[in-house]
C-alpha cells in the first residue's frame, strides 16, 4: 500500500470513529436531557444561559489555566457559545468534532514545543520574569508566546526542584551544576508525562462535555462512566473489591506501602512492604508503570472489571518476580466506623468516628447504622459518662442510614421533611429505637456534608446534643444514580429533591452553624456549597404542625455559654486564628512576578517556610487526654498486625485533634 493510500485510510478511519463518537455522545446527551426534564428537582430550560455556562466550563475542563489554546482558536470556537442549546435540541453533536480537533492540535503543539525546548540551549540563570495571575491567564496570541511561557515554566520547575533539595543555599550553590543536570532531566521527563496525560480519546473528551452539561443543573448532578460509578460507590461502602495492596505513586514509582491481612496480596507469600510494582498485565492489556499510564493504573485497582491481574514487582535487592492476584471483597478500615474511650480527669467519654454513611449497596457487607449501634453497645458496657460523635470530613452517603442513626438518639418519630420537584412534602420518620440518652456532642467541619448534616440537623433541632466545630458544607439535596443504557456502562447521578429540618429550615447553600464555633486551620480554604455557581439557593418551608423541640436545660445552656466565652481567650484558639490569617493572606494575595534565577526562586520557595513549619508543629501537637480501645476490641487488634497499624494511626490522629480535645473538656463540664 502506498504512503498516500495509508494516509487516506488513516484519515477516513479517524473521521469515521470521530463521527461515531459524536453520535454516541448525542445519544447519551439526549438520554440525560430526558431524565433531567422528567426527574430533576429544579430543571432549568435549555437556552442561551446553558450554552454560555457549558462553553465556559468545558473549556476550563480542557485547559484549566489557558495555556493550551491560542486566543484565535478560542475565538473560532466561540461561534458555538450561544448555539450549544440549539445543537442539543436538534440532536446535533458535530460541534464536538471541531472542539476535539482543536484540542488535539493544542496538545500536539504542546508536545512539539516542549520537545524543541529540550533540544535547545537551556540556561538556568536568566533575567526573565514569570508573571502569575490570581484569576485566569489571558489566552496567548502566538506559538512564539506559548513557547516562551512553556520555557519559563520548565525553568521555574527545574529551579524549584533544585531548591527543594536543601534549605542550605550555600551548600546548594557549591554543587549547583551537578544537581542541576539531574533536576533538568527529571523536569523534562515530567513534561513528557504531562503531554501524554493531556491526550484524550474522543470518548474521554466527550465525557468531559457531558460532565459540563450535567453540572449546569446543580453541582451534584454528574455523568458517570462505569468505572466512575464504581469509584463513587466505593466511597460509601465499608467493603470493596481489592487486591490487598495499599500503594503510593511518587516520582513515577508505584510502591507497596501496606498489605491487608487475608487479602490476595497477603496470601501470595511474596509481596512485602517497599516492593515496587513495575508492570501489570490486566484483561485489557499490559501496562508498564509510568506517569503517562497513571489513569490506567488507577483503573486496574478500582475497576470491578479487573478482577484477575498479573503483577510484576521488584524487591529492594533488585530481584524481580511475578504474582497473579484475584480481587476479593474486604473491609475498608479507612471507611469504617470505630470507637475509643477518651479518658481525662478519671472520667470516661465514648468516642465514635463515622467516616461516611456507608451501606450494603455495591460490595458492602455492613451498614453504618448497624456498626454504630455495636459501638454504642461496647461503649455503654464500658460505663461511659458521655458520647462524642465525630463527623469531621464526612461527606455523606446513604440518607436511609442517616434516618436510622437519628432513631438511636431521638424519641420523637419525625426527623426531617423531604420535598420533591412537584413541591410535595413528606415527613420522614425514624426507623430505629432510641438506645442512648446521655450527654452528646457532635463534631463537624467544612467537609461535613449531606447525610452527616441531615443527622446533625435533627440532633440540633431537638436540643439533644451540642454541635462543635466550624460551619458545614451546606448540601441538603438528594441524588440517585440512573443507568443510561441496558449494558450499565453509562450513568447519571441526578438531584431529585431536598431535605428540610423539622423546623422548616434547610442548611442547603448556607451550612450548619455549630452551637460553639471552634476554628481549625485552613477553614477558609475548605469548599462550601455556595462557592458553586449552579448551587441551589437556600429557602424554607412551613414546619410540620406537631414539631416541638426539646429545650436544653438551663444548666446546659449556662455551660455552653460559659464554654463558648472561655475559648475566646484560649491561647490555642488565638494561635489557630493567627495561622489562618497568615494562610488567608498567602492564598488571597496576588502572587507577585518573579525573576527566573536560582537566588530569586530559592528565596521565594522558602519565604513561607516559617508558616509551614508552624502549621506542621500545630498539627503534631499532642493534647492531654488518653485514647484507649474498648475491652472488646483489644484482642482483635492484638491478633492483627494491619489493624494494629490502623489503630495506632487513629489514636495518634485523635490525640492531635484540638477539636476532639475541646469536646472532651466540654464533656467534663456537662457530666459534673
Amino acid at each position: 500500500m502506498t504512503r498516500k493510500l495509508i494516509l487516506l485510510f488513516l484519515l477516513i478511519s479517524t473521521n469515521f470513529f470521530s463521527q461515531t463518537a459524536s453520535l454516541d455522545a448525542c445519544k447519551t446527551l439526549s438520554k440525560i436531557k430526558e431524565l433531567v426534564d422528567e426527574n430533576h428537582y429544579r430543571p432549568k430550560p435549555i437556552n442561551d444561559s446553558l450554552s454560555v455556562y457549558v462553553f465556559k466550563t468545558f473549556l476550563e475542563k480542557l485547559d484549566s489555566d489557558n495555556s493550551l489554546f491560542l486566543e484565535s482558536e478560542v475565538n473560532l470556537l466561540s461561534k458555538h457559545k450561544l448555539k450549544i442549546d440549539n445543537y442539543i435540541k436538534e440532536n446535533n453533536c458535530k460541534f464536538l468534532d471541531e472542539f476535539y480537533n482543536a484540542y488535539l492540535k493544542s496538545v500536539t503543539r504542546f508536545n512539539a514545543i516542549t520537545s524543541s525546548i529540550k533540544k535547545e540551549n537551556f540556561p538556568l540563570n536568566t533575567k526573565e520574569i514569570i508573571q502569575f495571575y490570581s484569576k485566569s491567564r489571558p489566552y496567548l496570541k502566538t506559538e512564539i508566546e506559548l513557547k516562551k511561557l512553556y520555557k519559563k515554566r520548565m525553568l521555574m520547575d527545574v529551579l524549584i526542584d533544585i531548591s527543594s533539595i536543601s534549605q542550605n543555599k550555600d551548600s546548594l550553590t557549591k554543587v549547583f551544576d551537578n544537581v542541576a543536570l539531574n533536576s533538568k532531566e527529571k523536569i523534562f521527563k515530567s513534561y513528557d508525562c504531562t503531554g501524554s496525560n493531556y491526550l484524550l480519546t474522543q470518548s474521554e473528551f466527550n465525557q468531559k462535555f457531558l460532565s459540563s452539561f450535567c453540572s449546569y443543573f446543580d453541582p451534584h448532578t454528574e455523568y458517570f462512566n462505569q468505572d466512575e460509578r464504581t469509584s463513587f460507590l466505593s466511597t460509601i461502602s465499608s467493603d470493596n473489591l481489592t487486591f490487598g495492596m495499599i500503594t503510593s505513586f511518587e516520582n513515577n514509582t508505584l510502591t507497596v506501602q501496606e498489605i491487608v491481612p487475608g487479602s490476595a496480596a497477603f496470601y501470595s507469600g511474596k509481596i512485602e512492604k517497599g516492593d515496587q510494582i513495575i508492570k501489570i498485565k490486566a484483561p485489557d492489556g499490559e501496562i508498564t508503570v509510568g506517569c503517562s499510564e497513571r489513569e490506567k493504573l488507577e483503573k486496574v485497582f478500582t475497576s470491578s472489571d479487573n478482577k484477575i491481574v498479573d503483577f510484576q514487582l521488584r524487591k529492594k535487592n533488585g530481584e524481580k518476580y511475578t504474582v497473579s492476584l484475584v480481587k476479593k471483597v474486604m473491609k475498608d478500615y479507612q471507611n469504617t466506623v470505630y470507637s475509643l474511650i477518651l479518658e481525662k480527669d478519671n472520667q470516661k467519654t465514648g468516642y465514635i468516628k463515622i467516616p461516611s454513611f456507608y451501606s450494603k449497596m455495591e460490595n458492602g457487607k455492613t451498614n453504618m447504622s448497624d456498626d454504630v449501634l455495636i459501638e454504642i453497645m461496647k461503649l455503654q458496657d464500658e460505663k461511659i459518662n458521655g458520647l462524642i460523635i465525630d463527623l469531621e470530613d464526612n461527606g455523606g452517603g446513604s440518607m436511609q442510614e442517616a434516618i436510622k442513626l437519628c432513631g438511636f438518639f431521638i424519641s420523637k418519630p419525625e426527623v426531617a421533611i423531604e420535598k420533591n420537584r412537584f413541591a410535595y412534602e413528606t415527613i420522614l420518620n425514624k426507623e430505629t429505637s432510641k438506645v442512648y440518652s446521655g450527654p452528646l456532642i457532635i463534631l463537624i467541619n467544612g467537609f461535613s456534608a449531606s447525610a452527616s448534616e441531615f443527622f446533625t440537623n435533627a440532633i440540633q433541632d431537638y436540643d439533644l446534643g451540642i454541635v462543635l466545630g466550624t460551619k458545614s458544607l451546606g448540601k441538603a439535596t438528594i441524588q440517585n444514580i440512573f443507568p443510561l443504557d441496558d449494558e450499565n456502562k453509562e450513568f447519571v447521578k441526578l438531584t431529585l429533591g431536598q431535605f428540610y429540618r423539622v423546623t422548616g429550615k434547610t442548611n442547603q447553600y448556607i451550612g450548619i452553624t455549630p452551637n460553639i464555633e471552634i476554628p481549625n486551620i485552613f477553614q477558609n480554604q475548605m469548599p462550601r456549597e455556595n462557592s458553586f455557581s449552579t448551587a441551589i439557593k437556600n429557602d424554607y418551608i412551613k414546619n410540620y404542625s406537631g414539631f416541638k423541640g426539646f429545650s436544653m436545660s438551663e444548666k446546659d445552656k449556662n455551660i455552653v455559654n460559659k464554654f463558648a466565652e472561655s475559648i475566646k481567650s484560649d491561647t490555642t484558639i488565638q494561635k489557630i486564628k493567627s495561622l489562618n490569617t497568615r494562610i488567608d493572606k498567602l492564598f488571597k494575595s496576588p502572587f507577585p512576578s518573579m525573576m527566573l534565577n536560582f537566588n530569586a526562586v530559592f528565596e521565594k520557595l522558602y519565604s513561607t517556610t516559617n508558616l509551614w513549619n508552624d502549621i506542621k508543629k500545630f498539627t503534631e501537637t499532642t493534647y492531654p487526654f488518653n485514647a484507649i480501645n474498648t475491652k472488646y476490641d483489644i484482642p482483635h487488634i492484638n491478633n492483627d498486625e494491619y489493624l494494629q497499624t490502623v489503630n495506632k494511626n487513629n489514636i495518634k490522629s485523635i490525640k492531635n485533634n484540638f477539636l476532639v480535645f475541646q469536646s472532651v473538656k466540654l464533656m467534663m463540664e456537662l457530666i459534673k
